[in-house]
């Protein structure tokens, strides 16, 4: 599949890349996984990084789960990458579209994951568009959330250790919808 990419530069040197690829073969400190609260990698994104990181994504889910209980939005879980290119999967628990409060439940994703990738020291790390799939999250309204949360992130750590995010988006409608908010939030700059 061909990458389409464009980008944004922050004034403390870190990029936001808009991809359109596979999350799988990103080759970046940690990637960031689409999960449910009991880390169970059956479907869509989850599924997808389980498949071609191997055994070893699962296990560690699973030793997570219960030695911690359940993943929260706020919290992401981590393990390691099995056979991905990357080191770090980060396991964010985007929300169900329809359970409430869903804005609020993905905007902590998103900052829970940024949080958690910088305690571990990530310089770079890719994000799928969360909830948008099986989870039924309107994508417009997802992108624009993405949008505004790497900004504010990136406004108020201009030190942090973090030096890219990269959106990756697997299929061409969805890549568009997170262009087009992309291109609306830092095309004016």
């Amino acid at each position: 599949m061909k990458q389409t990419e464009s980008n944004y530069q922050f004034p403390g040197a870190q990029t936001l890349e808009i991809v359109q690829g596979d999350i799988t073969r990103e080759n970046v400190d940690a990637i960031v996984n689409a999960a449910n609260s009991q880390l169970m990698h059956g479907g869509g994104v989850a599924a997808a990084i389980s498949r071609r990181g191997g055994e070893v994504i699962q296990q560690e889910s699973d030793s997570w789960v219960r030695d911690h209980g359940k993943v929260t939005h706020s919290q992401p879980a981590f393990t390691r990458a099995g056979n991905l290119p990357c080191k770090v999967v980060i396991h964010a628990v985007g929300p169900v579209w329809g359970d409430g409060d869903e804005e609020k439940k993905l905007a902590a994703a998103i900052q829970g994951s940024l949080r958690l990738a910088e305690k571990l020291k990530i310089t770079s790390i890719a994000f799928p568009a969360i909830s948008t799939g099986i989870f039924g999250f309107p994508k417009e309204l997802a992108a624009e959330i993405f949008m505004r949360i790497f900004r504010a992130y990136f406004t108020q750590n201009p030190h942090s250790c973090i030096k890219t995010i990269r959106m990756i988006i697997l299929d061409l409608p969805t890549y568009k919808i997170f262009l087009q908010a992309f291109q609306k939030e830092f095309s004016s700059e």
